[in-house]
């Protein structure tokens, strides 16, 4: 055999050994696509998720051909049950496929349907345990959960709750206490304002317990509201001549 022949026919019997490696992997792989998905596992942060949705999401994958499912169009199914934040989604060959859930984490009440999160995002969820109520301008979620934590810490030496906190459209601040106390916060240094209205909360405390509005927009004091009226005795009856 000329060595040319012999070079052509080892290259000849090279591609056809490769292209049958080829074959044989497109035939595996397609044979692993073709598997139906039996299991499917949810991990990670799924306490407050809702188990039946869960469950429903996982009852229609199963059966399904892996290669008929798209790992994105999964992640944005999962993205839409109440508490999911985000969530990462990965096939185990074969036959499985593993949801890794990130939740929210429920800060306050924005509206009637919606709730926001420790990081000051707005979700649709719900939840029966007491949280405060955030009211503000549309996209200033962020802003109020931001200031909430020092508000809190600053209104701690009062020893009743907060249980709203709202931003005006002109970015002033409000507070309402549990007893139903109203405080005008002001625009600047709210923290500084409220801490300095709590030192004096033990010498207030009687007055404050029934007034229903508190002013703290003053440089060096605040003014109590709608205080009851003390009663006023009837002066002397006018005698007739």
């Amino acid at each position: 055999m000329r060595p040319a022949v012999a070079i052509a026919l080892r290259a000849t019997t090279g591609v056809a050994a490769v292209a049958a490696l080829v074959a044989a992997g497109w035939f595996g792989w397609d044979a692993i696509a073709r598997r139906p998905i039996t299991t499917v596992r949810f991990t990670g942060e799924t306490q407050r998720v809702p188990a039946a949705e869960l469950d429903r999401l996982a009852a229609g994958l199963r059966g399904r051909e892996s290669r008929e499912v798209s790992l994105s169009a999964v992640r944005e199914a999962v993205k839409r049950v109440p508490w999911v934040r985000d969530c990462a989604v990965r096939s185990l060959f074969p036959g499985a496929l593993e949801i890794a859930i990130e939740s929210h984490e429920a800060l306050a009440r924005w509206d009637e349907a919606r709730l926001v999160s420790m990081r000051g995002e707005l979700f649709a969820a719900e939840h029966e345990g007491e949280l405060p109520r955030f009211t503000g301008p549309e996209g200033s979620a962020p802003e109020i959960a931001a200031a909430w934590r020092g508000i809190v810490a600053a209104a701690a030496p009062i020893a009743i709750p907060v249980v709203e906190l709202r931003l005006s459209a002109r970015r002033a601040w409000q507070a309402k206490l549990a007893s139903g106390l109203d405080i005008d916060l002001g625009r600047t240094q709210v923290e500084q304002r409220l801490a300095r209205f709590a030192a004096a909360w033990p010498q207030v405390s009687a007055e404050a317990a029934a007034a229903t509005h508190a002013d703290l927009r003053y440089p060096n004091g605040f003014a109590l509201r709608g205080l009851p009226q003390p009663d006023r005795k009837p002066g002397p009856k006018a005698r007739k001549a």
